[in-house]
């Protein structure tokens, strides 16, 4: 009996070159798990567009298929808790870096990695949240617990990304008076339907300031890092709070000591690999009951598995808009 085949997107670096390249394999290829998943959408991250073209050091394996999260139906499992059949949700765990990825018909992975779809959630939707929709609620959770200053704006940076359009989505589902920052202008429509009630322009946040400047902010979920959290750490409200869950702007930024002596400041650092399965069920049961279909939708573009490597040129250059989504069998 032939064994079944699938195709995945592989990127191999060895002393002949990098390849990144489309294969057919065998399901023996697939590394050992307890639960094999047919994937049925995965999502192109900037970390993802970053393994596939080159452009920074994500992999830490080879030959590998990237793709930090996937959602599909399980086909075999050793794990009790999942069934031939059930719907299952992955993000995180060094899958798609360390361990085969979602830009793969087929994957084969640890139980304890997945989750269940959460009911009323479509495995589409899924993806369109995916690492970035996660992250996003991880950011928002954080700051509830800290704390908001009431009549104060939310700040969301980068708010046109993949992180920030869910960010701006769940804080205004929540009731909060959110400011897009974004260096796309054009992007104003998008992040109004969103949720967004002023859209800030990012070079505001970069230029240079005072140490500390007029206090507006009585929250923020900043996903750029660099100059752009410098100049959001500077406004903000006395003991306001501050989730930082990316770097795409730098993974350095000047600061004072002053908003966190003089203003009590809090600055929360955002990890989403590796949470804890009950935190992860709590995020994503929140997902589900505050993001519409109708909301996903808009922030949303489906593509054919056949164009990744051209949105992930894409997505490295900041030519995307919200959340993309790969049809693995389309």
């Amino acid at each position: 009996m032939n064994e079944e085949r699938f195709t995945a997107l592989v990127v191999e670096e060895g002393a002949e070159g990098r390849r990144v390249e489309f294969r057919e394999l065998p399901l023996s290829a697939l590394p050992p798990g307890e639960v094999l998943v047919k994937v049925a959408y995965s999502t192109l991250n900037y970390k993802d567009g970053l393994a596939i073209t080159g452009k920074g050091k994500i992999l830490r394996t080879s030959p590998l298929a990237p793709g930090i999260d996937f959602a599909g139906t399980v086909v075999e499992s050793s794990d009790p808790r999942y069934k031939p059949g059930d719907e299952v949700v992955l993000t995180g765990w060094g899958v798609g870096e360390r361990h085969w990825g979602g830009f793969s018909q087929y994957t084969r992975v640890k139980g304890e990695w997945l989750v269940p779809l959460p009911a009323g959630m479509s495995l589409l939707h899924a993806m369109t949240i995916g690492t970035a929709g996660f992250t996003a609620m991880l950011c928002v959770l954080a700051l509830e617990r800290h704390g908001f200053i009431p009549g104060r704006e939310v700040l969301v940076t980068g708010a046109a990304g993949g992180v920030g359009s869910v960010a701006v989505a769940l804080l205004a589902k929540a009731g909060h008076n959110v400011i897009a920052a974004t260096g796309r202008p054009h992007e104003e429509a998008y992040l109004r339907e969103l949720g967004a009630s002023g859209i800030l322009d990012r070079n505001t946040l970069t230029a240079p300031g005072r140490p500390l400047e007029s206090e507006r902010w009585g929250g923020a979920v900043d996903t750029v890092g660099g100059a752009v959290l410098s100049g959001v750490l500077r406004a903000m409200a006395m003991r306001s709070a501050v989730a930082i869950c990316g770097n795409a702007g730098g993974a350095e930024f000047t600061t004072t000591v002053y908003p966190f002596i003089l203003r009590g400041v809090t600055m929360i650092g955002i990890e989403s690999v590796m949470v804890p399965r009950e935190e992860r069920l709590a995020a994503w049961e929140r997902l589900a009951r505050d993001l519409s279909p109708e909301l996903l939708d808009r922030m949303t573009t489906v593509i054919p598995f056949a164009d990744l490597p051209t949105y992930a040129e894409q997505i490295t250059n900041a030519q995307t808009r919200g959340r993309i989504v790969v049809d693995i069998n389309r």
